[in-house]
């Protein structure tokens, strides 16, 4: 059992050093409030009501 547990630390441990090694913006300070949100491109589902109002509705 305890096997797992030291694998399980040395994976977690090795990610980690991984991520912060690449240069990723690692944060980890859970969720942030007061950030602005990141809101959908309305063009984005345009094509696709162009596309099934032109298929024959």
């Amino acid at each position: 059992m305890w096997k797992i547990a030291v694998g399980f630390a040395a994976f977690a441990g090795l990610g980690l050093y991984m991520l912060m090694q690449s240069g990723a913006n690692v944060d980890m300070g859970g969720e942030q409030h007061g950030m602005p949100a990141h809101e959908a491109a309305p063009a984005a589902s345009a094509p696709a009501v162009a596309a099934s109002a032109a298929s024959g509705a």
